[in-house]
């Protein structure tokens, strides 16, 4: 894509780390690292999937060999389901055969399920070594920055995680150009949270550029990825352990999480469950009195970028509910649910009867054929 390059930085003190944004990052990988610190004396270990394998592991690894490291990789399955126990004892198991130290470094290389599981294994082995974010899906502009890591438990979505922050975030926007149109799609959601979460006139942008940012045109992509990046940036660096503001990032994320579990990890893809949580949480903001037309507005952006905001007739709305009380935002017998109160506005209610999302549910299935 022959892009500019942008770099903005997470702001943790000590902890800091930068976020590099641009075209043709894998090549200059061993650069990047060693501008982050990472030792060549002990090994690497690069966690990608099947589908990005065959694509960008060799050119990182070439790259990384080239310039200096000792690399070894694990490819896993592609898709939510890898976000398991059983694939982490493989990982773990596969990091110490290969002689992985407490300088040695986890790449996550690929979309948000490897950058969590690589992330979890980081944060995890030796209880904590170095861990770079490659992040190859739009998605993970979202799942790369602000250093939640974890996997699946059968009954609930990311149960078992810790925070770990990254050291570098190397975005190379040339690998989105082999992503299937789904997923630039669901990527797309999470990048319009943070204009609705944060920024009416981000939003407004994404809504305005939608036939740009569906083509993959890099100039919108990298302006839109900058702009996601830094609202994340900001947020996190203020509430790094989500002890209060850090929740608003999950807009549309109670009911998406349960979406995700109820349909079985893989009939909706992350950012599509999320889209419809969004709606969700629009039209219960609009009732709990939030500005007119807010339900309106949200669907028309949500729409334009392709994605969906109904609910499927076969979900079971129990089991929705029930998936919701496991959720780690339900607490002493309350949901807490981020509401918005106007575009680019959120707050963190925390009173939400659970009657008043089971309406919202079984309205979301009867407005299916909206969309």
């Amino acid at each position: 894509m022959g892009t500019a390059t942008t770099t903005l930085t997470v702001e943790l003190g000590e902890r800091s780390y930068p976020i590099v944004i641009g075209g043709g990052l894998l090549d200059r990988a061993a650069q990047y690292l060693r501008e982050a610190g990472v030792p060549d004396k002990s090994p690497l270990m690069i966690v990608t999937d099947d589908n990005v394998a065959p694509l960008y592991l060799e050119k990182l690894e070439s790259a990384l060999t080239n310039g200096g490291y000792r690399v070894v990789s694990a490819v896993v399955p592609a898709g939510e389901a890898t976000k398991s126990l059983a694939v982490y004892n493989d990982l773990v198991t596969q990091a110490i055969e290969a002689g992985l130290d407490r300088s040695s470094a986890v790449l996550a290389l690929g979309g948000g399920v490897v950058g969590d599981l690589a992330g979890y294994v980081a944060g995890t082995y030796m209880r904590g070594i170095r861990f770079i974010q490659v992040p190859t899906t739009i998605l993970a502009h979202d799942s790369s920055v602000g250093g939640k890591v974890a996997v699946n438990h059968p009954l609930a979505k990311n149960m078992i995680g810790v925070f770990h922050q990254p050291e570098l975030v190397l975005y190379d926007v040339d690998t989105l150009s082999t992503l299937p149109i789904r997923e630039v799609r669901a990527g797309l959601a999470e990048m319009v949270k943070h204009g609705l979460i944060w920024d009416r006139q981000f939003a407004e942008w994404c809504h305005d550029n939608a036939p740009r940012l569906l083509a993959l045109d890099s100039e919108a992509l990298i302006y839109g990825l900058e702009k996601g990046c830094a609202i994340k940036a900001q947020v996190v660096s203020r509430d790094e352990r989500e002890n209060d503001l850090r929740a608003i990032l999950n807009l549309g994320h109670t009911l998406g999480h349960a979406i995700e579990a109820v349909a079985g990890y893989g009939r909706f893809l992350h950012g599509e469950a999320i889209a419809v949580g969004m709606a969700a949480a629009a039209l219960l903001g609009e009732e709990r009195g939030g500005e007119t037309g807010l339900y309106g507005e949200t669907m028309l952006m949500l729409r334009a970028l392709e994605l969906p905001v109904t609910l499927p007739d076969d979900m079971d709305t129990e089991a929705l509910m029930s998936a919701m009380q496991r959720d780690k935002k339900f607490r002493e017998g309350k949901m807490v649910y981020i509401v918005p109160s106007e575009i680019g506005r959120v707050e963190i209610a925390d009173d939400v009867e659970a009657d008043a999302v089971r309406d919202i549910i079984e309205r979301l299935k009867e407005k299916e054929e909206l969309s």
